[in-house]
């Protein structure tokens, strides 16, 4: 997991459970409440960046196996031309020699 990539997500997780606790004190409410307010702020964002996490993962996946399917496609596609193309020269080598025999 590379840091620069949720860097942003981390900082808006800090202001989130910092602006809730600024947000309870003001509002005079006791320690407890106020901790609790913060931790299910904290709980609210962790599940968001989990999220968030989770489908970076899944779109790497996606990627990976669009690649892979890429590959796949190319090689059935030369696969299918290299066939062709001996189907082709032997129905020539047929037809030339169908027309020797029907010329002697």
């Amino acid at each position: 997991m590379d840091i620069r990539e949720y860097l942003g997500d981390l900082l808006l997780l800090l202001i989130l459970v910092i602006s809730t606790l600024v947000l309870v004190f003001n509002l005079n409410f006791d320690l407890i409440k106020s901790f609790a307010a913060a931790l299910m702020m904290l709980s609210l964002g962790g599940l968001i960046f989990l999220v968030h996490w989770k489908v970076r993962l899944i779109e790497k996946s996606l990627a990976k196996r669009e690649r892979m399917i890429r590959m796949n496609m190319e090689e059935i596609a030369a696969k299918m031309s290299q066939k062709y193309d001996t189907h082709i020269s032997h129905i020539d080598s047929v037809v030339e020699e169908f027309a020797k025999r029907v010329y002697r």
